[in-house]
């Protein structure tokens, strides 16, 4: 299939049954943009987390110790270079004990991957009353810090 000949209505029911496959393999759990089940999926296999279910506020997964994990993540292209994760609600409720944030490039191939404890996070985000939660990039000072882990060699 040369999909440079596909026209609109091809590439979307090519996109929507590649979406159902995915689904069906458990890989995706919502119908939405992919990046966040992806991430989740893909976190949740590589440190042995339980993914929690899908409408739990606060986290995405757990350890076996009950650590409880909230699973970011970002999608550079060519056209948006943007290293800022999804919007973190609530921050100051401490429904979770850890952030990974995930960095893809544009074909979903792994860039970065780091473990962030909720307690520094106020530190380098800023809220955004637009979003109704804290917004943090994935770059910078927040990488430099020694409670953040690098742990993008478990995905590669």
């Amino acid at each position: 299939m040369n999909i440079k000949k596909l026209n609109i209505r091809e590439l979307l029911e090519l996109y929507s049954s590649i979406m159902k496959e995915l689904m069906g393999r458990k890989i995706i759990r919502t119908s939405n943009n992919p990046v966040a089940d992806i991430a989740e999926y893909l976190v949740s296999q590589k440190m042995h987390l339980e993914l929690a279910i899908n409408s739990m506020p606060g986290y995405d997964a757990l350890d076996k110790k009950g650590a409880r994990y909230q699973i970011k993540s970002r999608r550079i292209t060519t056209h948006n270079k943007s290293r800022q994760l999804g919007v973190i609600r609530n921050l100051d409720q401490n429904k979770f004990d850890f952030l990974v944030g995930v960095l893809f490039d544009q074909n979903f191939n792994i860039l970065e991957v780091y473990q962030i404890p909720i307690k520094i996070i106020s530190t380098y985000s800023r809220f955004s009353s637009h979003q109704n939660g804290h917004i943090l990039q994935l770059k910078g000072e927040v990488l430099k810090n020694n409670k953040v882990k690098n742990i993008t060699g478990l995905f590669i």
